[in-house]
């Protein structure tokens, strides 16, 4: 027997025999009506349903709800909407139909004409349905079931790609996965799929019988499953095929594990493992094989072959112990000096390795430090690496009474161990004051003033073959002083429609003569003049060696801002006031008591061109000692790029860490169509006899080639490039590689 209709509107109610006796008491009995149901225990919260509707009708008899118009219904974060919804109470069915959206609490949504969900509106059966993932996939399947958090979909389809385009037109997406079986579990942020093709600008590929992706929704649980393949070909190893299989323990670490399979080499195996937790993140990884160990230190037609284990470890990461507290930590390690290169694992020629512990507050740093190396190099003999340990630094910073200004003070500590070499510990205490004063004529004056104190203790030092970083055996302590003062004048000033600036600087430093050669240089070798140390207290750039001359440096800084132009250089001098001989090596610029002149100027017009030159110009006969441009021509989609460096110093071939070169580097990308672009890079050596007598090169040699073409657009990136590498270790040479590489966006990892 039917009641008569109710106009709800937005009406929540409760799912409990209540509603059905309020339903009846709202208008007169009919005759022959059911008596009501007699009141029940109010049920729990979590029992409630929010519920409304336009209308709704209720059968008392078969205890059956009838809602129609924009129907919602909500529970324990579960959401239904639908045009009209037929509700049984005494099985719990809640059948919906038209214009359905069900809403998880994950946040992924499901779209269809007809469903059959339980009161709970989480578990039931759709047909013909769309899932539109949290994380921005989709799945269309015929029909799906969802029991608990997993949905079963039959005859489904996948993908993240966007299936409108940017008018709103209908569109392919570029790539998809189909299957008979499709089991999507937001919890576990995973989609696993049975009988699976991948669909590919049309093209159908098959797939593994089972398998699973993550949909990158960030589920918590371990979406596990194989990865896309990276395919490679080359000199060195053949033809190369690289099946990542990815582990998620959680949302904070996981596992990759990657097969490497070759047909010019024997198989290899790489791992990594990350992990975030409460105090900081870190990962290990590591490649492991077997094969034929290449020599690079001898260069002979006919080397005896030595196979063995090759692999290779890394370990990174950092703990923040505190606000104030941290600890870092990288340590690499190869095998041997040429299965970095063999296996295209990374391309340094040396593995740097450290751990330092880091207190950071605003006016003050420490550091506590330890460094170890390894070369790779054809020429570097492993038991001749430093091995800096500790090495620790501390600076406060403190703002002086009655002086003013800012007193800052350094504590240095080092100690460098060689297995065959020379050692040397050094540790060192400084201050340095600096004062800003502006005139009232618009002078910017500074002021500092420097002091330092030096402990060194040196053995073994005959075994340094260059003379100038040798020092002498035993104890030697040095005091360093200076006091220098500059001047700056900035004029400013309109200039054709922008702004300019014309800023004259002089600065003064004095500094009393100071012992140098019988300390060893280990952290001052590679000294040249530039601009960005022209105005520096002394050039060199670490602290065992200190430029004792007393000076007068002068230059001018010019800018010129316009609307999408930018006109910036700098140039200076400098002259030594004392005729004593200067430590610097010749040709560095410094040695004589005019030094040479550097500059620098930057041009940008707009984001279409940037380019800086950079310049040292002898100031005895103006050759040019150092030449170097980096321009960058065109938008972030087609560009070219230039670098040209050549060094021209004449330094003495002793001093390796001075090596004069000649360098040309290329680089550029068009796009040519909307998704498509092509790119290349190349780098030649143009050394020849002039600049360095002891390079290989005959003034023009490749080092590196690059070329590739790339399609990139939302949910896809598919590239081929083809690579070849000129440099030679002894025995050891890379050639060529031809890699393609497949990015399937929207699979989470």
């Amino acid at each position: 027997m039917r009641n008569g209709w109710l106009l709800w509107t937005a009406l929540p109610i409760a799912l409990v025999p209540q509603a059905a006796a309020a339903a009846q008491s709202a208008e007169a009995p009919i005759a022959g009506a059911a008596p009501a149901a007699p009141p029940a225990a109010p049920e729990t919260p979590d029992e409630m349903v929010d519920f409304s509707a336009d209308q709704v009708t209720y059968d008392s008899e078969a205890e059956r709800i009838i809602a129609s118009g924009s129907v919602r219904m909500a529970r324990d974060g579960n959401y239904l909407a639908a045009d009209s919804v037929t509700w049984d109470r005494r099985t719990g069915e809640v059948r919906a139909d038209g214009n359905i959206v069900v809403l998880n609490p994950e946040g992924d949504k499901l779209v269809g004409e007809s469903v059959v969900l339980t009161d709970t509106l989480r578990d039931g059966t759709m047909e013909n349905l769309l899932i539109v993932l949290e994380g921005g996939g989709r799945i269309a399947a015929t029909r799906g079931v969802r029991k608990g958090n997993v949905t079963t979909l039959e005859n489904a389809i996948y993908s993240p790609c966007p299936v409108t385009g940017p008018t709103g037109c209908p569109k392919n997406p570029s790539w998809s996965i189909t299957a008979a079986r499709v089991a999507h579990d937001p919890a576990r942020d995973s989609v696993r799929f049975q009988g699976g093709r991948l669909q590919l600008f049309g093209l159908t590929l098959p797939l593994l019988p089972i398998f699973s992706v993550a949909t990158g929704s960030g589920g918590g649980g371990g979406a596990s499953g194989w990865l896309v393949p990276d395919i490679s070909l080359s000199n060195r190893n053949g033809l190369e095929l690289a099946v990542p299989r990815y582990w998620r323990f959680g949302p904070n670490h996981d596992l990759t594990v990657t097969p490497h399979v070759y047909t010019g080499a024997l198989p290899a195996l790489e791992a990594r493992y990350r992990q975030l937790n409460r105090i900081g993140a870190f990962q290990l990884g590591g490649f492991v094989t077997y094969g034929k160990i290449d020599d690079p230190d001898i260069d002979d037609p006919n080397p005896e072959t030595r196979r063995g284990l090759r692999a290779y470890f890394e370990a990174n990461g950092k703990a923040q112990f505190d606000p104030l507290w941290s600890l870092t930590g990288v340590f690499r390690i190869a095998s041997d000096k040429t299965v970095t290169r063999r296996y295209d694992i990374t391309r340094d020629d040396r593995l740097r390795n450290f751990v330092n512990a880091e207190r950071i507050s605003p006016k003050s740093y420490s550091s506590i430090a330890g460094w170890a190396f390894q070369g790779l190099r054809a020429d570097d003999v492993q038991s001749r690496s430093p091995i800096a340990l500790p090495a620790i630094d501390a600076r406060f910073k403190l703002d002086p009474p009655v002086i003013g200004g800012a007193l800052e003070l350094q504590a240095n500590s080092l100690a460098i161990l060689r297995i065959d070499g020379q050692d040397t510990q050094r540790a060192f205490a400084s201050a340095r004051w600096d004062q800003r004063f502006l005139t009232t004529y618009g002078q910017e004056l500074l002021l500092t003033a420097f002091a330092r104190g030096d402990a060194y203790h040196t053995s073994n030092a005959e075994s340094t073959a260059v003379d100038v970083y040798r020092g002498e055996n035993g104890w030697h302590f040095r005091g360093i002083g200076a006091l220098a003062g500059e001047v700056r004048w900035p004029l400013i000033g309109p200039l054709m429609g922008g702004l300019q600036r014309l800023v004259p600087r002089v600065q003064m430093v004095l500094t009393p003569h100071t012992q140098n050669l019988s300390i060893p240089n280990e952290d001052a070798r590679a000294v040249d003049l530039e601009d960005s140390n022209l105005f520096a207290l002394s050039r060199f750039a670490g602290y065992d060696r200190w430029e004792d001359s007393s000076r007068i440096t002068y230059g001018v800084d010019w800018t010129l801002d316009r609307p999408n132009l930018s006109i910036a250089t700098t140039i200076g001098q400098s002259y030594r006031l004392t005729r004593k001989p200067g430590i610097f090596p010749e040709g560095t610029g410094l040695t004589d008591r005019w030094s040479d002149l550097v500059g620098r100027t930057r041009f940008r017009f707009g984001r279409l061109i940037d380019v800086t030159h950079r310049f040292r110009v002898d100031k005895d006969n103006l050759a040019v000692r150092r030449n170097e441009l980096d321009l960058t021509v065109g938008t972030d989609e087609t560009y070219a790029q230039i670098g040209y460096l050549r060094l021209n110093r004449n330094i003495s071939l002793d001093i390796e860490d001075l090596r004069d070169k000649e360098e040309l580097r290329l680089a550029g990308r068009v796009k040519f169509a909307r998704y498509w672009s092509l790119f290349g890079a190349t780098v030649l050596d143009l050394t020849g006899k002039r600049e360095d007598p002891l390079s290989q090169a005959d003034g023009f040699a490749s080092v590196r080639h690059r070329l590739g073409i790339n399609y990139e657009d939302d949910c896809l990136e598919v590239g081929l490039t083809w690579r070849r590498d000129y440099e030679r270790l002894g025995n050891f040479r890379e050639g060529s590689t031809i890699g393609f590489h497949l990015s399937l966006k929207g699979l989470g990892r």
